[in-house]
């Protein structure tokens, strides 16, 4: 299914899955695993959350520039 896709996507893909699986942890559990598992280094979690907004925000854009009606 994937196979034709570049390695960004793919990348993108990932992080935008494990993005909505930790806000639905955050939703129904009231725990936020990536800020437990790298709240070690300040920065690290503000990185990660910008990535899979950055992530997201390519899936949009490549997927509504391929759209074909």
């Amino acid at each position: 299914m994937c196979s034709n896709k570049s390695m960004l996507y793919k990348i993108a893909s990932v992080l935008t899955i494990v993005g909505g699986l930790n806000w639905g942890m955050v939703g129904f559990f009231d725990m936020d695993l990536v800020q437990m598992l790298f709240s070690s280094v300040e920065m690290l979690p503000t990185i990660v959350y910008c990535l899979v907004g950055l992530s997201a925000l390519y899936l949009a854009a490549t997927t509504c520039l391929t759209c074909k009606d």
